[in-house]
């Protein structure tokens, strides 16, 4: 195995992009019509939710940063964010190695992470997602958890898309 690692190295980067977004946002507010879906792995190690959200949301759940949201704190490691479930408020702390998806479908842009190892052994060991960059259509979020509100994004891309995949870019 080679020690230059570009597949991790990309991954790496492409956090950089959401942490670096949702610093723009702690700090200014969301402009225009932006706002974000975030998926992310409720079991990866370092996340910290409600055990009732645990619970109804063992595996990934999508949180909606749209209008309902408070306290958005940026780490280097991670994010926390107070959010509305049911009209109470609950507090998220998600570390960037959770996050398998990003999307900011006011702009089309959407970023897909491999999923993370898991500890518990009543999940399969990790997930076959690749990383790769969309433009030009939205991710479809899995579960809309905290903004019922928020408008329903189209299943299907609105114009054409490009997805690259790292797998593309590898030595076979």
């Amino acid at each position: 195995m080679s020690i230059l690692r570009y597949d991790q190295m990309v991954e790496n980067a492409l956090r950089g992009v959401v942490r670096e977004a949702l610093g723009v946002v702690a700090a200014m507010g969301l402009p225009g019509s932006h706002h974000f879906f975030i998926t992310f792995r409720t079991d990866a190690p370092g996340v910290r939710i409600a055990d009732y959200l645990r619970g109804r949301y063992p595996r990934e759940m999508t949180i909606v940063l749209q209008n309902q949201f408070s306290g958005l704190q940026v780490r280097e490691d991670g994010f926390a964010v107070t959010l509305s479930f049911n009209k109470v408020p609950e507090a998220l702390d998600i570390p960037y190695s959770a996050i398998i998806a990003f999307n900011d479908p006011s702009v089309k842009f959407a970023l897909q992470f491999r999923g993370v190892e898991q500890t518990k052994p009543t999940h399969a060991a990790g997930s076959t997602r690749q990383p790769s960059l969309r433009q030009g259509g939205a991710l479809a979020p899995k579960t809309n958890a905290s903004a019922p509100e928020a408008p329903k994004e189209p299943d299907k891309p609105a114009g054409p898309g490009e997805v690259i995949s790292l797998d593309s870019f590898r030595k076979k």
